[in-house]
């Protein structure tokens, strides 16, 4: 939308998920919102779109929606139709594919055995290596599965993505990857799992379809001219950055991403056997996404990305380990001295969160500023 007015109730600070759910949220409240975002595009890393094969692809590697919140759920279905879909990822070892996450199947590949599901609980104790208190990934890994399953599948994989050994990250990242004692090869366990019918982009171009949003891409905030006239900010960045950096840069890992597409598919018009195939251990990169497989899509040929982790480029994941979190804690402090300014996201609160954490988040924060903004009538913030 055109700029109308320099003067907005609220200006937010990026495009995604947490941006865009916070400024519909408000503007349904009656405020004025300015969204801002540097890139040429809303959706922020969820953005999707079609290729020049006609395949719609996700340009930051893929986007799995998933939620045990009906609220969430109820609340995103106002903006879109959803196409059901269960995610499954297989990891390929030494030539052969088996199923992440662990579950009965991949315990009888990888051991040789036929355990029956009503086994299996005795024989993870026998393989699993006590740790306690879990502190780090390797302890949950450890205390889990044991050392065998540990360095075939978990070790390698996480070295390349965040550029650490499991020893040294915070026990969250693998607590977040269950395992199972049945034969679900489900990769998510919750009770809603969809990808929305039309993709994010058009999801995202519905929700902010408003007449009290106004958008303004390719604009940064640094020239922002609302950034010293708006009531309120929401600012869904790098919470490092808008202080710059004072305390020291919060350490991310980012991605690079490698697409193509083959006209070479096999008879169910497929490249892999499962959506996203994970490679734990001597590749650079570690997954390889087929679209059409997360999206239902029907068409000639297949794109697919491969992934390649980096310390450098656009941050994607924080890393949650005690150093980091010391740091966090330190720009949290800061943020507190600025009660104009709402830090909502994965990047502005260097969390390690899901699509619909961020959603919920968003909403939360939306609401709490919508009353702050009729109730107390703050008047324009006062810049960093």
């Amino acid at each position: 939308m055109r700029l109308t007015s320099d003067f907005p109730d609220v200006l937010v600070v990026g495009a995604g998920f947490a941006g865009a759910v916070a400024g519909r949220r408000l503007a349904d409240a009656g405020h004025s919102v300015r969204i801002i975002d540097r890139r040429p595009h809303i959706g922020g890393n969820a953005w999707d779109e079609t290729d020049a094969h006609g395949v719609l692809v996700h340009p930051y590697g893929p986007h799995i929606f998933h939620t045990n919140s009906r609220r969430v759920m109820a609340w995103l279905s106002r903006f879109t139709d959803w196409r059901f879909y269960e995610h499954r990822v297989l990891a390929r070892v030494d030539g052969r594919h088996f199923p992440i996450p662990i579950n009965r199947t991949t315990l009888n590949a990888v051991f040789g055995l036929e355990l029956e599901e009503a086994d299996v609980p005795a024989f993870l104790e026998s393989i699993r290596e006590p740790r306690a208190p879990l502190r780090s990934s390797e302890d949950v890994v450890l205390n889990s599965v044991g050392s065998r399953l540990c360095d075939m599948f978990f070790r390698g994989y996480t070295k390349k993505q965040w550029g650490r050994d499991l020893s040294e990250l915070s026990s969250s990242v693998a607590a977040r990857i269950p395992v199972r004692t049945d034969d679900d090869d489900r990769y998510f366990g919750d009770g809603f799992q969809f990808m929305p019918r039309d993709g994010y982009g058009a999801m995202f171009a519905r929700m902010l379809d408003h007449p009290r949003i106004e958008i303004a891409l390719g604009q940064d905030y640094a020239s922002e001219p609302s950034r010293s006239t708006a009531r309120h900010t929401v600012y869904t960045g790098p919470i490092d950055e808008f202080f710059d950096y004072r305390f020291g840069p919060l350490p991310y890992r980012s991605l690079r991403f490698e697409h193509y597409h083959t006209d070479s598919v096999g008879e169910d018009g497929f490249v892999q056997p499962a959506p996203v195939v994970n490679y734990p251990n001597e590749e650079e990169f570690t997954r390889i996404t087929e679209f059409k497989q997360l999206t239902g899509q029907r068409c000639a040929g297949s794109s697919l990305v491969r992934e390649y982790p980096s310390a450098k480029g656009d941050p994607y994941y924080p890393i949650p380990c005690a150093e980091n979190e010391a740091l966090l804690k330190q720009y949290e402090a800061e943020a507190m001295k600025w009660p104009t300014v709402s830090f909502v996201g994965r990047l502005a609160q260097y969390r390690y969160y899901n699509m619909d954490q961020v959603v919920a988040s968003a909403i939360k924060v939306a609401d709490s500023v919508a009353e702050r903004l009729t109730s107390k009538n703050p008047g324009k913030q006062t810049l960093p």
